[in-house]
């Protein structure tokens, strides 16, 4: 059964429209007009408890503007949103206790005390026994590997334990819906891993549902089977992470190494030829095509090695939203 069902879904913002010089100033004082901007238009789409999605799009794209919409952060234009069974904007206390925001960007402790202290701030505002408490933050500290840091001001912390600590302030109430924009904002590549890590191991062990925004395509490989593609406010894709790919990247990439050098000349006769340096050379293969350009390799050329792989995923994903179409 759909955790998060989302239908026609739209945000339109009114923005007050000012005109250069002193009286366009004077004539936004006293008679002020606005354009309407649509954040989101008639987004709709349903998950399932357990999941875990992908939530892509451009900046701008209204991928944040959605989430706070779910989150009840933001009253909609118009449409229908069920989070758990309930209304968001409602913030009921029900609601509050399922669900958690974790934004890269912003952050919730208290810059210059220990991030315990903080935690146990959390704790009395979801109503968390101590003794629960202190179960929960051993077990989430553990999982995030930052026991031993909890009991330094925030602000001595590094970039990825700050993060670590964030999510552990977002998780004490042990939520069952957990929306991210953006976790590893800005983390180095480690940490990003230890942050992935994390996640994939809270969604298995609580069954927890999680719906990710992140520009880093590894957080998207690693987490998410299934996406969803916004632009412009629209939401263009929903399916498979593997589907999107097939669809919008029909091409392989087909990279030999041969035996003995050959000239670009003498190599374009077998498909689209990219990068030739020595004895590799590369070749942007047709998926309907690629088994017969293979054997044509294999039989004419004097190819030691021979590998077949996918265009990269940010390259896929940029051209979806160069285009805003499937």
């Amino acid at each position: 059964m759909p955790i998060i069902t989302v239908e026609n879904l739209s945000k339109v913002y009114p923005v007050a429209v000012k005109e250069p010089t002193l009286a366009g100033t004077l004539l936004h004082f006293f008679r002020r007009t606005y354009r309407s901007v649509a954040a989101v238009q008639s987004v709709s789409f349903q998950i399932d408890a357990g999941e875990v999605v992908g939530f892509l799009g451009p900046n701008g794209a209204g991928k944040t503007t959605t989430l706070k919409m779910l989150t009840g952060l933001v009253y909609p234009s118009s449409g229908r949103v069920m989070v758990a069974g309930q209304v968001p904007f409602q913030r009921k206390s029900e609601f509050l206790q399922t669900i958690t925001l974790v934004m890269g960007q912003k952050q919730q402790l208290l810059w210059d005390l220990p991030t315990l202290d903080s935690l146990r701030i959390n704790a009395a505002v979801y109503g968390i026994p101590d003794r629960e408490f202190r179960h929960r933050v051993s077990e989430l500290g553990e999982m995030l590997s930052i026991t031993d840091k909890l009991t330094q001001p925030v602000r001595k912390l590094s970039l990825g334990e700050r993060m670590k600590a964030e999510l552990l302030a977002a998780l004490v109430h042990r939520p069952s819906v957990l929306f991210l924009d953006e976790p590893t904002l800005g983390l180095d590549v480690n940490a990003q891993v230890s942050v992935r890590e994390f996640l994939k191991e809270y969604n298995q062990r609580y069954q927890a549902t999680v719906l990710l925004t992140s520009h880093y395509m590894a957080d998207i490989t690693a987490l998410c089977q299934r996406v969803l593609v916004i632009y412009a406010g629209q939401l263009i894709y929903d399916g498979s992470l593997e589907g999107l790919l097939e669809r919008f990247a029909p091409c392989r990439e087909v990279t030999v190494e041969l035996g003995e050098a050959r000239s670009p000349e003498q190599l374009q006769s077998y498909g689209q030829l990219g990068e030739v340096t020595g004895r590799m050379a590369q070749f942007i293969v047709p998926q309907e095509k690629l088994t017969q350009t293979i054997a044509r390799l294999l039989s004419d050329l004097d190819v030691v090695d021979l590998t077949v792989t996918d265009p990269p995923i940010e390259e896929v994903i940029g051209k979806v939203f160069q285009t805003g179409t499937l």
